[in-house]
């Protein structure tokens, strides 16, 4: 078969390994599902060499990226780059969002 399909209803708890499930050999995604107030951790890529694209997908919330706020909804799309410090923080009415990675020619990882 030429297409995988899963659905994230049949997984518990807040992180979906979805490119995992669908068993993508090039793609990392993973989807998150935050409840209200839910502060993410502050991380970077350094070690994985990943660009990361963020996703969200319904409800609102933000990202701090090297010390500056970035409102997260539904429609916009963020890039973040390896060495960047980053975190997502869910707002008042949760957020769910995809997060899409994959390695940078050159980086480490």
């Amino acid at each position: 078969m030429s297409y995988t399909v899963i659905d994230v209803k049949d997984f518990e708890g807040r992180r979906k390994p979805v490119a995992q499930a669908l068993e993508a050999r090039a793609i990392r995604a993973n989807q998150f599902d935050s409840v209200s107030g839910h502060q993410g951790y502050e991380h970077d890529e350094l070690k994985s060499g990943q660009e990361e694209l963020f996703v969200p997908l319904a409800g609102a919330g933000s990202m701090l990226i090297d010390g500056e706020t970035v409102d997260l909804v539904p429609g916009r799309y963020v890039l973040v780059q390896p060495p960047a410090r980053r975190r997502v923080d869910a707002g008042p009415e949760g957020l769910s969002y995809l997060v899409i990675g994959a390695r940078v020619e050159g980086e480490a990882g």
